[in-house]
């Protein structure tokens, strides 16, 4: 098979053919239709996130049609079409995975990262986690809700049930959690880098009731925020525009580092906190959920091997919502 492989910080992903993968007895093998390109991916090739499996293959957003089913496997089929996210394998055993936070577990191992991703033509997958498709979105469209949307739905959730909501950063995960939000009836205050009138003009197109520069007042106080963007100086900004007992997450898996404040910007009962991961119960609320708001994603494909140039787009900021490699026909 082919696939797009990482090596080592600093360098490409090379295009290689690499022997088709076997499941094990409680694995499904994939053939992949579509995978997400993921700012956790460019973590990876930056070296922000030290422990991975080298030589690996990225993506931890997959839509893939199951081909072989391992002997210990039940309740999937062959050519059913499922999505395999970030959270990619789990002990079952330690103290998080028996008190409900398996996203926590001890000895997890990640999609894209210890296990091997779907930049790939085919992969293989724990059938604990991989999730039935929803009808309705093609390949292309339903990859970004694997990780944008779970890791999003999560943060969301985390954020409260208050009114007002800001969305720091409006990409891939923001474009979908918007639409929620606002099918739910709260109000989207969007928050860009300053003077990306391109970003505030996306969010508005997909939900936000404003937009504006993140070094900008909300027209009015938030009762939570969400920074999806991985950048620690906007915590201040974001604690600064929340109420007391505000709620701001810190939504991704790495930020830069977070400057020191005044305690006064925490005082008042305020929260700040993080989501890691995603629990098999996001994804099953997520995918029930997404297509009664509906949900809707915008897309920029890319082939497998353009997968550098489909980093490269996510890096500069180019693509507005989400970048995919497209594999196969969409259905």
């Amino acid at each position: 098979m082919k696939a797009m492989v990482f090596e080592r910080v600093g360098t490409p992903l090379r295009c290689v053919d690499l022997p088709k993968p076997k499941p094990g007895a409680k694995e499904v093998l994939l053939r992949v239709l579509a995978c997400g390109v993921c700012r956790t991916d460019l973590h990876i090739v930056d070296g922000d996130l030290r422990e991975p499996e080298t030589p690996l293959v990225l993506g931890h957003e997959i839509v893939g049609e199951i081909e072989g089913l391992g002997s210990e496997v039940s309740g999937l089929s062959l050519g059913q079409r499922v999505g395999v996210p970030w959270l990619g394998e789990t002990c079952g055993c330690c103290d998080p995975c028996q008190t409900g936070h398996e996203n926590l577990c001890d000895a997890a191992r990640f999609t894209g990262y210890q296990r091997a991703g779907g930049y790939a033509e085919f992969t293989v997958a724990d059938a604990r986690y991989c999730f039935p498709i929803p009808h309705g979105y093609s390949d292309a469209e339903a990859a970004p809700l694997l990780c944008a949307g779970l890791i999003g739905y999560r943060s969301y959730r985390m954020a409260g049930e208050g009114e007002n909501l800001g969305i720091y950063g409006f990409g891939a995960a923001a474009h979908i959690i918007a639409q929620v939000a606002r099918a739910q009836g709260r109000k989207v205050y969007a928050f860009t880098r300053p003077g990306d009138a391109d970003a505030q003009a996306f969010a508005l197109q997909h939900g936000a009731i404003w937009a504006g520069n993140s070094d900008e007042a909300a027209p009015e106080p938030l009762d939570a925020a969400i920074l999806f963007a991985p950048v620690g100086a906007l915590v201040p900004l974001a604690l600064r525009a929340v109420k007391k007992a505000g709620v701001v997450v810190c939504a991704g898996i790495h930020m830069s580092p977070i400057p020191a404040f005044d305690y006064d910007l925490l005082w008042g009962e305020r929260v700040l906190r993080s989501v890691a991961n995603l629990t098999r119960e996001d994804g099953l609320e997520f995918f029930r959920l997404a297509p009664e708001v509906p949900v809707r994603t915008q897309v920029e494909c890319f082939p497998l091997e353009q997968a550098n140039e489909a980093l490269h787009r996510l890096r500069t900021g180019c693509v507005q919502g989400a970048t995919v490699l497209l594999l196969s026909r969409q259905k």
